[in-house]
C-alpha cells in the first residue's frame, strides 16, 4: 500500500525548513493526517516516516469504513534544540500555506511534536485543520476518543477470549501511562479490571495508587502474567526476541506501529496470540476529530463511530478464524477491497515555491 498520489516538498519561505506533505489516498474521500515536527538524522528520513504514516492512516480509515484517505506533515527540525515561539509560528505559517495550496485535497491534526493551539493557528490560514481547541469550536484533545475506541476494541477481545466485554476481573497490563494510557487505565479501572501498569515516567507510580493497580518496572512488563497486554506508549515493542517472553493470550492497544517487523504478527498467531492492528485500536481520536470538524457530524454520531471500533474488531477476528489468518492480515485484506472499489479524484495543483512533486 505505499504507492502515493502526492509528495510535496516545499521549502518553507518563512522558515527556510522542509515541509513534507505526503498523500498517500484520496480513493474514499480527503485526505487527513497529523503534522510531526521533529528531528531527523536526515531529511530523507522525515521523508520515509512521512510516506510510511500517511499509507498506515489510510489503512486506518478504510478498516473503520469512513470516507477519507491517508496523509501525513512532516517538518524537519534543525539540530537538537526547540524552537523559539517566533520560529515555530514561521514554521506553522509555512506548513498552512502548503496544506492551502493543496485545495482540500488534504487535513492535518496534530502529531508528534505538536497540539491543537498549533492547529489553532494553521487554522488561521486555512480551514483544513482538526484537533483545535474547544474553546474555538475544534475537537480538541483527542486522547479520550483514543481510550474510549481502544477500551471497544478490548470488548471485543474480551467477548472472543471469555465470552463477555466486561473487563471486569481481567488482568490487564497497561504499558505507558501518557493521556491515551492513563485514561484507558481510569476506564479499565472503573469496570473492575486487575491492573499491572507501567511507564517509564516513574511518576506514574501516583497513577498506580490512585487506581490500585499494581507497579511493574518498565522492563517486566511484557513478561507479566496477564490475560492482555495493553501496550499505549512507544512503537516496536513486539519483536522476535519478545514475543517468546508473554504470558497473556492476546496483545491489543493504542501505541503506534507495535510491530517491529511485519512477520512479528505471524509470530504471535503460532504462539496463538491474538494481536489485533494497532491502526484498527487507536483510530479513536482521529475518527472523532475528523467526523467533527471535517465531516459535520454531531457527537452523538461522532462517537457512534468511535465505539464501532468494536464492531470492527468483532468482525476482523470473525475473519481471521475462518480463514486460518492474522487479524493483520484481515485487516490489510479488508482495507485494500475497499480502496479498490472506489475511485480517486484527479490530483491538485502544487504549492509554489521550491517544491518538488515525487
Amino acid at each position: 500500500m505505499m504507492h502515493h498520489e502526492q509528495v510535496v516538498i516545499h521549502t518553507g519561505e518563512r522558515s527556510g525548513l522542509p515541509v513534507m506533505v505526503a498523500i498517500h489516498s484520496t480513493a474514499l474521500g480527503p485526505a487527513a493526517g497529523g503534522l510531526r515536527l521533529w528531528h531527523y538524522p536526515d531529511w530523507r528520513d522525515g521523508l520515509a516516516d512521512a510516506l510510511r504514516l500517511s499509507a498506515a492512516m489510510t489503512a486506518k480509515f478504510a478498516v473503520a469504513g469512513l470516507p477519507g484517505g491517508g496523509g501525513k506533515t512532516v517538518v524537519v527540525l534543525p539540530g537538537r534544540g526547540e524552537l523559539d515561539p517566533r520560529r515555530r509560528r514561521d514554521v506553522l505559517r509555512d506548513v498552512a500555506d502548503v496544506i492551502a495550496s493543496l485545495g482540500g485535497r488534504y487535513a492535518t491534526g496534530p502529531d508528534v511534536g505538536t497540539g491543537p493551539d498549533d492547529m489553532a493557528l494553521i487554522g488561521e490560514t486555512t480551514p483544513y485543520v482538526f484537533c483545535r481547541p474547544a474553546r474555538l469550536g475544534g475537537s480538541g484533545d483527542s486522547s479520550p476518543h483514543t481510550a474510549r475506541g481502544s477500551l471497544a476494541a478490548l470488548r471485543a477481545v474480551g467477548r472472543r477470549l471469555y465470552g463477555t466485554a466486561s473487563m471486569k476481573g481481567l488482568r490487564l497490563a497497561v504499558m505507558g501511562l501518557g493521556r491515551v494510557g492513563a485514561g484507558l487505565a481510569r476506564l479499565l479501572a472503573a469496570e473492575g479490571a486487575a491492573l499491572t501498569v507501567t511507564d517509564i515516567d516513574p511518576a506514574g507510580r501516583g497513577i498506580a495508587d490512585e487506581l490500585g493497580a499494581l507497579w511493574c518496572p518498565p522492563d517486566g512488563i511484557l513478561a507479566a502474567d496477564v490475560d492482555i497486554l495493553v501496550p499505549a506508549a512507544l512503537g516496536s515493542v513486539l519483536t522476535a526476541q519478545t514475543v517468546p517472553e508473554l504470558r497473556c493470550r492476546a496483545v491489543v492497544g493504542p501505541a503506534n506501529n507495535q510491530l517491529a517487523s511485519p512477520d512479528v504478527a505471524d509470530l504471535l498467531h503460532h504462539r496463538g496470540i491474538v494481536w489485533v492492528p494497532d491502526h484498527v485500536v487507536s483510530a479513536g481520536g482521529v475518527i472523532n476529530a475528523v467526523s467533527t470538524e471535517l465531516h459535520r457530524v454531531g457527537a452523538d454520531r461522532a462517537q457512534a463511530r468511535v465505539l464501532a471500533i468494536g464492531t470492527t474488531v468483532d468482525e476482523l477476528l470473525d475473519t481471521a478464524h475462518r480463514h486460518g489468518r492474522t487479524p493483520a492480515r484481515a485487516a490489510e485484506e479488508l482495507a485494500l477491497r475497499r480502496l479498490r472499489g472506489a475511485s480517486a479524484p484527479a490530483g491538485s495543483p502544487a504549492p509554489r515555491g521550491r517544491t518538488w512533486e515525487i
